[in-house]
């Protein structure tokens, strides 16, 4: 199944997936494939990168409970807030330090939802999951992502990539392109 077009609606979707995977996840200390990182962590990055960047362009999220707290809470009051960015004000213009000016929207979409769809493979595989990710949009992602190849790596957001073979499952070339080894499981 596709994920939709209109920003609203892929964030609702995407972050739907995820709140299932953080909803189901057995062990909040267990390691993920981000290194060094537990499960509570990749929840921990979702729910408080965002936010200073929302501020940098002069968008507020209301605070809400912490991850070390209650992951569930604090993703659910996050995912939440962001959705309701999305439907009240998708077409405020929106203007970033680093990244120039953009629809609200635009600017969840190509940065949040983007961050939250890949980092729920990484959750997905600490808790012993299925990520369920769409795979058309992991394609589309790939193919993005990769004119960009030496910008991204330069960011110091992602790790070398993993080779697999041309016709590995796109998911799984979309994770080794990010530097994930898509064979990676919870010991």
């Amino acid at each position: 199944m596709a994920l939709p077009e209109a920003p609203a609606d892929r964030h609702a979707a995407v972050a739907r997936g995820f709140g299932r995977l953080v909803e189901q996840t057995p062990d909040w200390s267990a390691p993920s494939p981000v290194a060094g990182w537990t499960a509570r962590d990749v929840v921990g990055h979702l729910v408080e990168w965002f936010p200073g960047f929302l501020a940098a362009g002069g968008v507020e999220l209301p605070a809400g409970p912490t991850v070390a707290d209650d992951p569930w809470a604090a993703w659910e009051h996050h995912a939440d807030a962001v959705q309701g960015l999305l439907e009240q004000r998708p077409d405020e213009e929106f203007t970033h330090p680093y990244v120039g000016t953009q629809t609200l929207a635009e600017a969840v979409d190509r940065f949040y939802t983007a961050d939250v769809y890949m980092h729920s493979w990484d959750l997905a595989r600490a808790g012993g999951q299925d990520p369920g990710l769409d795979e058309d949009f992991a394609a589309r992602m790939l193919e993005g992502m990769k004119p960009i190849e030496a910008m991204l790596r330069d960011s110091g957001q992602y790790g070398p990539a993993v080779a697999v073979p041309d016709d590995a499952p796109v998911v799984d070339r979309l994770m080794a392109f990010i530097g994930r080894d898509p064979g990676w499981r919870a010991s």
